[in-house]
């Protein structure tokens, strides 16, 4: 397995980890849907809105390095019902076993930087560094800082920074290379029995049915009398007021306000923040770093321009 290593990621904590038949693994590069995703699978494994705990407890992000990895094992261990995983690493660095399914969402990257943008800006960078110090990672506490207030770059500069990133996708910056890399590794696996690759927008446009199509591929019989309330506690709205309840590791006090961490969950909006020349560059790149079939599945909605980049002007 490929390792990916970041001040609050590594895979190698999957190393031992013991699989139960039907597990799921929900692995999405950050910002594509994650937590929409969690709640999805806790309603379709409960059949109920009505939760015994925190989601992050039940659906516990196991290579973050916020928490003690012996902590979280013991926790997934103790669970007795169906098991559905957070994880932020690409396919390559994940553990494959048969018996389970692995999930990814996919959102065209435009969105996925200003919501990048937004979500950073929303992160207490003090709350983030003790949290990160107190599980071991004094060192890693105030990279881990600087990455959230460099993340949280507002507009057009934070966008080209984000496109721009060098950084190996080993590495796992938030970057347009590394987002386009985890999707290609799903990509290239979708035709494996189990694994699920869903488009952002179609949650978007048709949550029921695709709730329903997700229940299906996971062998969960749906419910016809409570799957409306389901489909209705899913929606950007249900969650936004369970803000507390559904944030990622709740109960650490990272986030500035939970309820904006739901800020608008909508597509299309680089519209009003992005210039044709940034576009192009943004094009330049996922045309090098994504297959063809990849890149136009992304960005369906808005297809990528067709013509090459303009030539800077000579001085």
């Amino acid at each position: 397995m490929v390792r990916y290593r970041s001040p609050v990621l590594d895979s190698a904590r999957w190393q031992g980890f013991r699989f139960r038949d039907g597990d799921i693994v929900i692995s999405t590069p950050p910002k594509c849907g994650t937590t929409w995703m969690q709640m999805i699978c806790a309603l379709l494994v409960h059949g109920t809105a009505e939760f015994p705990c925190e989601l992050t407890s039940m659906s516990p992000w196991l290579d973050t390095l916020y928490r003690d990895r012996d902590e979280v094992m013991a926790a997934l261990e103790a669970q007795s019902h169906r098991r559905f995983i957070k994880s932020h690493t690409p396919m390559d660095g994940l553990p494959y076993d048969e018996r389970v399914t692995y999930v990814c969402v996919g959102r065209d990257p435009r969105d996925v930087s200003l919501s990048i943008q937004h979500h950073m800006a929303n992160i207490d960078p003090a709350a983030v560094a003790r949290a990160r110090a107190a599980s071991g990672g004094e060192q890693a506490a105030e990279d881990v800082a600087r990455r959230v207030r460099e993340g949280a770059e507002p507009g057009a500069e934070g966008f080209r920074r984000w496109v721009e990133n060098p950084a190996p996708v080993t590495q796992a910056p938030a970057s347009l290379r590394y987002t386009l890399h985890h999707l290609r590794t799903f990509w290239d696996a979708q035709e494996l029995a189990n694994v699920v690759l869903l488009h952002y927008d179609d949650l978007k446009s048709d949550l029921a049915g695709s709730m329903r199509g997700l229940a299906r591929r996971l062998g969960i019989a749906v419910d016809e009398e409570s799957f409306p309330g389901l489909v209705r506690a899913a929606t950007f709205e249900a969650m936004r007021g369970r803000a507390g309840q559904l944030v990622p590791e709740a109960g650490m006090a990272l986030w500035r306000n939970p309820r904006d961490f739901f800020h608008r969950g909508s597509s299309g909006q680089w519209k009003d923040v992005l210039t044709e020349r940034e576009l192009r560059r943004y094009a330049e790149v996922t045309t090098e770093c994504a297959p063809p079939g990849l890149a136009a599945w992304l960005h369906r909605t808005h297809p990528l321009p067709a013509e090459p980049l303009p030539a800077a002007p000579q001085n």
